[in-house]
């Protein structure tokens, strides 16, 4: 089918009580290993790329093979624009055909995040595309994206605020979850999440999900989590099925094969948190 928008996925993931997954893919393989977990999970799908995904191939590479992949798909598919650094770069991805926008305003002030915020949502509003933004800072290194020490948590009166100032249709949150690998066991502030959720009413967006536990994931999702950011256990996934198969038989010069050891791993990856966020079987 045609990509979707992710307004309607969230909006029932939200009514439903689960969460859609969200994850960032760097080359056909993962293209297709998503597509193939929630085929055969019926469930929706995100799929995403960061700025520095984009400036390695280019908006149009990756819209091409998300859009192939979808309309061989029965499922939805949306094609998000993760962690949009600037306003430029958030009109390229409306304007090359992306369907989903994040604008981070994170490390701006309060009034300026308000303001690129509400300008990238008045841009992408007569396009009925939906846009998320991030309030409070998600810590670590992950590519380019630096968190900082992760320690900007969200507080709920200003997400209502910020909500109400932009007309995001939905918000990223930090609670404790960090970009790229923990050192220890993350530890969420799950309060601080239903203190959100009481004033919030558009959907909330978990980043940083790698590496947090399954449990700690799905208390999330029962506190108002209605999409969950997958992207570095995603690239080890598919860099452990390379190097098994370049390990046991280093003369392989067939990429294909390689390639398709990657994909099962970040298959079986995908369906393991597809079904975790509880998405599995809810296609419509």
């Amino acid at each position: 089918m045609p990509l979707v928008t992710t307004k309607k996925m969230l909006k029932d993931a939200q009514e439903g009580h689960y969460a859609v997954g969200a994850f960032n893919v760097e080359n056909m393989e993962m293209v297709m290993a998503v597509i193939e977990a929630a085929e055969e999970l019926q469930s929706p799908v995100i799929m995403q790329t960061t700025p520095s995904t984009v400036k390695y191939a280019g908006l149009d590479y990756y819209l091409a093979n998300v859009k192939a992949a979808a309309e061989r798909a029965k499922v939805p598919v949306a094609l998000h624009l993760d962690h949009g650094s600037s306003y430029g770069l958030a009109m390229q991805a409306l304007r090359t055909g992306y369907t989903s926008i994040m604008i981070d305003g994170s490390h701006e002030s309060f009034e300026n995040n308000i303001a690129v915020t509400k300008s990238v949502v008045d841009a992408c509003a007569p396009s009925s595309i939906p846009v998320e933004a991030e309030l409070g800072r998600v810590g670590g290194k992950e590519d380019d994206l630096d968190g900082g020490e992760g320690n900007g948590y969200t507080d709920p009166e200003q997400a209502r605020v910020f909500v109400e100032c932009t007309g995001a249709t939905s918000l990223a949150v930090a609670i404790g979850t960090a970009h790229g690998l923990y050192k220890g066991e993350p530890k969420l502030d799950q309060e601080r999440l239903s203190e959100i959720r009481k004033v919030v009413s558009v959907p909330l967006v978990l980043h940083g999900a790698s590496g947090v536990p399954d449990e700690a994931v799905r208390e999330s999702i029962r506190r108002g989590i209605c999409k969950v950011n997958y992207a570095t256990e995603l690239r080890i996934a598919y860099s452990d099925g390379v190097k098994d198969v370049l390990n046991r038989n280093p003369d392989t010069i067939d990429p294909k094969k390689y390639g398709t050891a990657g994909k099962e791993h970040v298959k079986a990856f995908v369906m393991e948190k597809m079904k975790n966020c509880g998405c599995a079987g809810k296609a419509v």
